[in-house]
């Protein structure tokens, strides 16, 4: 997926807290957008994948050179963040199942390769609200990463991982390497690979 965004700008009140943005990231390319804690990164992402509603400027997406409708762009893109929200109630297995009914799975995986794959087969039949805060957020990438998306939207993805983890998912994000688009917001250098392509948002004050 290509997305072009052309002077986006996002306000609250009298604040800016990104102006200007025009930037153009081409399919299959993975970046990094930087910056100290409270700079706007974030804010930027959730933009950018259509959650806030911009305050100035233009953003289009294109798959194959055809420009998607803004109906169909959270066909073709996966998110994980610390702050998305999970079913409490759902155990492991019922949350997965329940995500891939709205989503195509990457490859084409069963639920139950994708629970192996997580590395939390031993959890499938637990309630999430028991999950620790480390378990949670390595759910919410196995999520991401298996979805079947032209472009994965990463938020500070090793937030509350264990060494363990983080190499688990240094893994699954070099896999992704030239077959999605990859937006990773960041101020860790270990959250994104070192070829990954950086934005820093403390120009687009």
């Amino acid at each position: 997926m290509k997305i072009v965004a052309h002077q986006l700008g996002k306000r609250f009140n009298r604040e800016w807290i990104v102006r200007n943005f025009s930037y153009q990231f081409e399919s299959q390319k993975t970046y990094a957008i930087v910056g100290p804690n409270g700079s706007g990164k974030s804010t930027l992402l959730q933009i950018l994948w259509g959650q806030l509603p911009k305050s100035s400027g233009e953003i289009s997406y294109l798959v194959n050179e055809h420009t998607l409708e803004v109906e169909e762009v959270f066909k073709k893109i996966s998110i994980a963040t610390p702050y998305m929200d999970l079913i409490d109630e759902f155990t492991l297995q019922e949350m997965v199942a329940f995500h891939f009914q709205f989503k195509a799975t990457r490859n084409q995986l069963t639920t139950a390769e994708i629970i192996e794959l997580s590395g939390l087969a031993s959890a499938s039949k637990k309630q999430l609200v028991n999950f620790s805060s480390g378990m949670r957020q390595r759910l919410k990438l196995t999520l991401g990463f298996y979805t079947e998306a032209d472009c994965l939207f990463l938020d500070e993805p090793t937030t509350n991982l264990d060494r363990k983890s983080v190499g688990w998912y240094r893994e699954n994000l070099s896999l992704l390497a030239g077959k999605a688009t990859v937006i990773i917001a960041s101020n860790i250098d270990d959250e994104y690979p070192a070829e990954a392509e950086k934005i820093d948002v403390l120009k687009f004050k």
